[in-house]
């Protein structure tokens, strides 16, 4: 990470960078193994963690996104592995969801993003919510790098810059791919979920506080 400013940094700075995610793997296991090891296997289990809640997914009425833990298992594998790693993982997830059954509700296929019907370019309905995720998650993890995840309010401010992120990307590229107005498009592509996604956010944004509360119980663990 570059300088931070003062208001930014919530941590020491001799802390900046270390997330959750690097007390995941108990240090007897960890110092026996290099650190691309440690990273990549941190980056696979982030992909198994946004497969696996890409799968809990049901559709509202009368939208065309449905309501999936997909983008929890995005935010919560930023904040845990931080800007680089995160941001490796949520990558390999959407590459991997070009061949493989990994998307909302078991989808794949790269026409989520867009693809080619009649020599014409044809945007998928979700393919700004995939990107946001990216996007999202690169936010989401820096902040965590800067210790935002440390406590409730400053883990709830980041898990809503991460979804604003999303939100935007996603309905903005919804009116393109369906053309829609903006006041529809928002209507259809951002209101129905505000509801869950707070719910799940504010269920992460407690989690991660309580993880580092556990850490700091475990002395003998720190790096």
């Amino acid at each position: 990470m570059t300088a931070t400013t003062p208001r930014l940094l919530r941590v020491p700075a001799f802390e900046r960078g270390i997330t959750l995610g690097d007390f995941l793997v108990p240090i007897r296991i960890d110092d026996r193994v290099s650190s691309r090891v440690h990273n990549a296997t941190l980056v696979l289990l982030g992909v198994l963690l946004i497969s696996a809640s890409a799968h809990v997914a049901f559709r509202i009425p009368g939208t065309e996104v449905p309501l999936t833990g997909q983008t929890f298992g995005v935010l919560v594998t930023a904040t845990a592995l931080g800007f680089r790693r995160g941001a490796a993982a949520i990558g390999l997830y959407l590459v991997l969801g070009f061949a493989l059954p990994v998307y909302a509700g078991g989808a794949s296929g790269i026409e989520r993003l867009a693809s080619l019907q009649e020599g014409r370019l044809v945007f998928g309905a979700t393919g700004g919510y995939l990107l946001g995720f990216l996007v999202a998650g690169a936010i989401v993890g820096g902040l965590a790098e800067l210790g935002w995840d440390r406590r409730f309010a400053g883990a709830l401010a980041a898990m809503l810059v991460g979804s604003l992120a999303i939100y935007v990307l996603g309905v903005s590229w919804l009116a393109v791919a369906l053309s829609l107005p903006p006041n529809e498009a928002i209507a259809r592509g951002a209101v129905p979920f505000l509801l869950g996604d707070a719910l799940k956010f504010a269920l992460a944004a407690a989690v991660f506080p309580l993880g580092w509360w556990v850490v700091g119980r475990r002395p003998s663990d720190h790096r």
